[in-house]
């Protein structure tokens, strides 16, 4: 028991000294003691509608307020398509950019590439054979964002969504090389990131998915229906190296972004 305690001592230590990088979400630093442990990847998962968008931009958006600029890829819709969703919040994401503190990589197009999982190996596994747009590969991707990060000076980085990264692979020990392959080139990039993804089940039988293991931190957002209506509530599943609230917490989406109630329960 002595043990115990003293290993529970030293992980609340080592989790004190480590940075932080505070996420801009009003209530979810308090849920993480003071924010994302600095240069790690962590998993936004959600299902439609839930704000993982609005989540990850708020990330970005913080750190381009401070001296930290930010990187959105983003797979699925255009950066104007983005901007133009987000634009209710009154973010002013074009002056951002303009400034030069937000930056985009329009990644769309890789999603209508499919990999022959055939033809793949140890250097080799993310180098498309075939498709409409074979240049557009997620070997590229990944120089691509390396380059953007060295020269802008990028410190907070956000891909939405790995999802479509996924799709691109029918066998599962493909999809498991690329993944690996992405979170590494994600973490040696020094940047802190959010990494996206769906929420493909319910709450309570979803399965584990591959993504949440691969990551260093795993945030949910979950859309429960309660009595007639719908409850949202935020969950860090895992934060490895820091103590963390890991209760389901409330939250709702405003005029200002999201915001976490800490200190309330889901249900009573």
């Amino acid at each position: 028991m002595l043990l115990l305690r003293v290993l529970v001592s030293y992980c609340h230590l080592i989790g004190g000294w480590m940075d932080r990088v505070p996420t801009g979400v009003k209530g979810l630093d308090e849920l993480l003691g003071g924010g994302i442990p600095k240069e790690r990847c962590v998993l936004v998962v959600g299902s439609p509608g839930s704000g993982k968008t609005t989540l990850a931009m708020q990330f970005l958006r913080e750190g381009a307020l401070g001296e930290e600029n930010g990187l959105y890829v983003t797979m699925d819709e255009s950066p104007d398509q983005i901007k133009e969703n987000l634009s209710g919040f009154r973010w002013d994401l074009d002056r951002l950019e303009r400034e030069g503190k937000l930056f985009f990589i329009d990644a769309t197009l890789i999603r209508h590439v499919r990999s022959k999982d055939t033809h793949y190996g140890e250097q080799n596994v993310l180098l498309d054979t075939a498709g409409v747009f074979p240049q557009l590969t997620l070997k590229e991707l990944i120089r691509t964002v390396h380059k953007v990060v060295d020269e802008e000076k990028i410190q907070r980085l956000v891909v939405d969504p790995v999802t479509s990264i996924m799709l691109r692979y029918e066998r599962a020990s493909s999809r498991r090389k690329a993944m690996l392959v992405l979170f590494d080139a994600l973490e040696a990039t020094g940047c802190t990131s959010f990494v996206v993804t769906e929420l493909r089940t319910a709450m309570l039988d979803r399965a584990f998915q591959l993504e949440e293991f691969l990551s260093q931190g795993v945030i949910l957002l979950h859309t429960i229906p309660h009595e007639g209506s719908i409850v949202r509530a935020i969950q860090i599943e895992k934060m490895r190296g820091i103590p963390h609230d890991i209760q389901l917490r409330p939250y709702q989406i405003t005029g200002e972004g999201i915001e976490v109630f800490s200190k309330d329960r889901v249900f009573p």
